[in-house]
């Protein structure tokens, strides 16, 4: 297997924001002076694009026909409606595929369409559109395929579909090859030729800029196709905060009103869900989506066939809708136990081999480990060691993984330049798929690790704490929560802000609970607040002793106590 280590620790290297006239151009706002500073540092340095970034509406989305291929796409898809002709969707297995399918089958039938759809299985098939699926696909009389969150490097089974009079329409949002594959219609905001405003849409993001163009053409009332609009969004809200894209423009808006459609759910397959994930009775926010929902839909692909995840949001019967939902919840138990134990592995097996600066980039593998979860093994590793990381599984002489990165690297690119050894390779900057034979492996990890060295310095590799403002316990209160409240949903592009306080004394030892986490009681200025860190116990010996302390934390909501405070970093100043 590869080399790693977990012995070497990595110290962080705080940020602190520039100095914040409180009377500037945000004071018409009124709005806490900690909150209109984060405000600022994000980019709104005027009322009007603030009010606006605030109060994000429906009517800010962009018209679907700016995206290149759409009105050819619309034509075809009509053509298909006029004539019955069968549609096949294609999806992918994770969450944003799954939704993506659902969305857009929905939107199909809403016009008239008779669909069907198609998730390959992540083990035996393998990511994408498969020539044999769409060879199955043609002999059951479909003549119109369309790929959702897949497809833009399926040239070959794009190919293999217009040999058998197939016509095809991607929609993805994947980076494309220098060369589009032979569609019939390439929707994908990150075509070189497409200048929609929104290169960041997920895939959920693409299929229901499609339904909302089918849609629109439907003759409808506008109220009404506002309100199935509006509907979709609770799905790609859903997508969009899995697919760990951009929370900004177009996606805070999809996220923001997804969300809060999260409220009142009728699709029974969706109120399954979040009941079973606990918000029977409350709106779960982005950050609970994104750790307690779409966990449990993944699980459905990692673990066994997405089609289940499908079937879950596809259905009517509310006895079964809840049946599935706790099978994916029971999923998710096995993914998280898969996922600890090949952890466990590479921290047991490895520490013999330090991770130096000479290791700008981490290769791991091991013969048997859970393709479905080596993706989010890559994300411990990354968040550990603070580079990019690649973790593969072996089977039969074949390795098939994934891998993350860091904002400083661009994996995909690194893919790019050493493409030779991969059978076959796909992603975005930060998230890649890749497969290659098993006797490459260590040619792999030698090119890696050196093109990571070649561009990366160790600053790069060292971790920040970018404090977003340095605030007084005064300042903490339900005003500023208010605000936080607004400025949410928060996610990539749009962190959590993270809260400096400065001098603070500990109003007695840190306290330790399930042996990897700590509590601290933290004064300042006489006020004293109840602080929790997760995973940070190891901080417990070092702390016990401390004078004073900066603590880097954030605010979040406390379902019992209203708001919380959770330590992110912690140092001793004297």
């Amino acid at each position: 297997m590869g080399s790693a280590a977990v012995t070497i620790p990595i110290t962080s290297r705080w940020v602190f924001p520039a100095e914040f006239d409180a009377t500037g151009p945000l004071d018409e706002l009124q709005l806490p002076r900690a909150a209109a500073q984060i405000l600022y540092q994000r980019g709104f340095h005027d009322a009007a694009s603030t009010v606006r970034f605030l109060n994000p509406r429906m009517e800010d989305l962009h018209d679907p026909f700016l995206l290149r291929d759409m009105d050819c796409a619309v034509a075809r898809i009509r053509k298909a409606i006029g004539a019955l002709e069968p549609i096949e969707i294609h999806g992918d297995y994770d969450v944003d595929g799954v939704t993506s399918t659902v969305v857009l089958k929905k939107a199909l039938e809403l016009a008239g369409a008779e669909s069907g759809w198609h998730i390959p299985h992540r083990l035996h098939d393998g990511y994408g559109m498969q020539p044999a699926a769409v060879e199955e696909a043609a002999a059951r009389g479909v003549r119109l395929i369309i790929s959702v969150d897949n497809g833009i490097r399926a040239g070959a089974a794009i190919a293999r579909a217009n040999e058998l009079g197939v016509d095809v329409i991607v929609t993805d949002h994947h980076l494309p090859e220098a060369e589009l594959p032979p569609a019939l219609a390439v929707i994908n905001p990150n075509r070189t030729d497409c200048s929609y405003p929104n290169p960041d849409l997920c895939g959920a993001g693409v299929a229901f800029k499609l339904a909302h163009a089918i849609l629109a053409g439907a003759g409808w009332p506008a109220a009404r196709l506002y309100r199935v609009l509006e509907s979709f969004l609770k799905l790609v809200a859903i997508a969009t905060v899995a697919d760990i894209v951009p929370l900004t423009g177009e996606n805070r808006v999809i996220v923001k009103h997804g969300l809060k459609g999260l409220g009142e759910v009728r699709n029974p397959g969706l109120r399954a869900l979040l009941d079973a994930a606990g918000f029977a009775d409350r709106v779960p926010d982005a950050t609970e989506v994104g750790f307690r929902i779409a966990p449990a839909i993944n699980a459905s692909g990692r673990m066994d066939s997405a089609g289940q995840a499908v079937r879950l949001f596809l259905t009517d019967d509310r006895e079964e809708a809840n049946r599935i939902a706790r099978e994916l919840f029971a999923l998710n138990v096995e993914r998280q136990t898969a996922e600890r134990s090949i952890v466990k592995e590479i921290f047991d097996r490895c520490l013999e081999t330090p991770v130096t600066d000479a290791d700008a980039a981490l290769v791991l593998w091991g013969d048997g480990w859970h393709r479905g979860v080596v993706g989010i093994v890559a994300s411990r590793i990354v968040e550990r060691f603070h580079r990019p990381a690649i973790v593969l599984g072996v089977e039969n002489g074949v390795a098939q993984g994934s891998g993350r990165s860091i904002a400083a690297f661009h994996l995909l690119a690194a893919l790019e330049g050493m493409g030779d050894l991969f059978t076959k390779f796909g992603g975005h900057a930060h998230a890649a798929g890749l497969t290659l034979p098993e006797s490459s492996l260590e040619s792999f990890r030698q090119r890696l690790r050196g093109w990571a060295a070649e561009r990366l310095t160790a600053e790069d590799m060292q971790p920040t704490v970018e404090i977003d403002a340095v605030i007084e316990f005064a300042e903490i209160n339900d005003s500023l929560w208010r605000a936080l409240d607004q400025i949410a949903p928060f996610g990539m592009g749009n962190r959590r802000p993270l809260f400096g306080a400065k001098n603070v004394q500990l109003a007695g030892p840190p306290q330790v609970w399930k042996e990897k986490h700590i509590r601290l009681a933290a004064r300042q200025g006489g006020r004293t607040l109840m602080m929790k860190g997760w995973g940070l116990a190891e901080l417990a010996e070092e702390l016990r002793d401390a004078k004073a302390v900066d603590i880097a934390f954030e605010i979040e909501r406390d379902w019992f106590a209203g708001w919380g405070l959770t330590v992110r970093a912690c140092r001793i100043t004297c």
